[in-house]
């Protein structure tokens, strides 16, 4: 439901089963906690998601991910464990403060740890790397960052078989793509992020509204790199036509990149006219109320 219902409705739902399940697990039988714990555990994962990505609340993300990691302990459940940890890595990584390259680069290390316990299929090592990749790169350590993207593709083409848990549906070699295009685009390649990320917005699956939202910004991005405003805007107008369906905070972190690099080319009309886009009613109580 992630991919479907908006944000805030699916919170309060995940919420309240995750205070629910927390509050019975210690109470059941024993042969029942672990599987209990393990439902806690993924859907205190899944609110963690959607207050840190959807709603930009890191403090109430962070909260959620350590309910989801003592879920996991109760669940014995390594893999689910490496989950948690990998997205603890993210809130240090997008806070902004290069101080904070140690915090999220401990919680990596300990995901990778944990996945070594489960043992991890292929998909779950590529998405640790990618996540790995994401955290390098917004600590500017971009060529650490492309190594990473490489051996998760390399784990793609020639990791041995193994199905990864049901929960793990978040991560694919177009996703994978999509952070090799993010990178890409602050190693200041602009070329190749391009065909990246326009090959990643022809291979995401329909029911992707949110992710395209990102890549749609992303290569806006590319095109204000480029110095083509209009190709920008409207790019980041296509971007804005999927958050009015389907709204998502990182999504939007995007546009307002884009807007402020735009700033040198904001008398043009195509400017303007995004200007009317993102403030619009419908868009601007979205940002202010999540």
């Amino acid at each position: 439901m992630y991919w479907a219902v908006p944000s805030a409705h699916l919170h309060d739902v995940v919420a309240a089963h995750v205070n629910l399940g927390a509050r019975l697990v210690p109470s059941v039988p024993e042969a029942a906690r672990r599987s209990l714990a393990a439902a806690v555990s993924e859907s205190s994962l899944l609110a963690g998601r959607v207050e840190f990505f959807d709603l930009q609340d890191p403090v109430k993300a962070q909260a959620s991910l350590v309910t989801a990691l003592q879920a996991a302990q109760d669940a014995q459940d390594p893999l689910l464990g490496s989950a948690v940890l990998a997205h603890m890595a993210f809130i240090p990584a997008f806070s902004g403060g290069p101080r904070r390259a140690d915090e999220a680069r401990d919680k990596i290390r300990a995901a990778r740890a944990f996945a070594r316990r489960g043992p991890a299929s292929p998909e779950m090592l590529a998405w640790l790397d990618a996540t790995e990749a994401g955290a390098e790169t917004r600590f500017g350590n971009t060529r650490k960052a492309l190594q990473l993207i490489h051996h998760a593709e390399d784990i793609f083409e020639t990791g041995k078989p193994r199905p990864s848990p049901a929960w793990l549906d978040w991560f694919s070699p177009v996703r994978l793509a999509g952070f090799k295009g993010n990178t890409l685009l602050t190693a200041k390649q602009p070329g190749p992020a391009r065909d990246t990320l326009q090959n990643v917005l022809d291979h995401l699956p329909e029911q992707s509204t949110k992710q395209r939202s990102v890549i749609l910004g992303d290569l806006a991005a590319v095109a204000v790199a480029e110095n083509d405003p209009e190709r920008a805007c409207a790019m980041a107008e296509q971007a804005l036509d999927h958050l009015a369906r389907y709204w998502y905070a990182a999504g939007m972190d995007r546009i307002r990149a884009v807007r402020e690099a735009l700033t040198k080319w904001e008398s043009l009309p195509c400017v303007r006219r995004l200007d009317d886009r993102l403030y619009d009613w419908n868009t601007t109580v979205s940002a202010m109320t999540g």
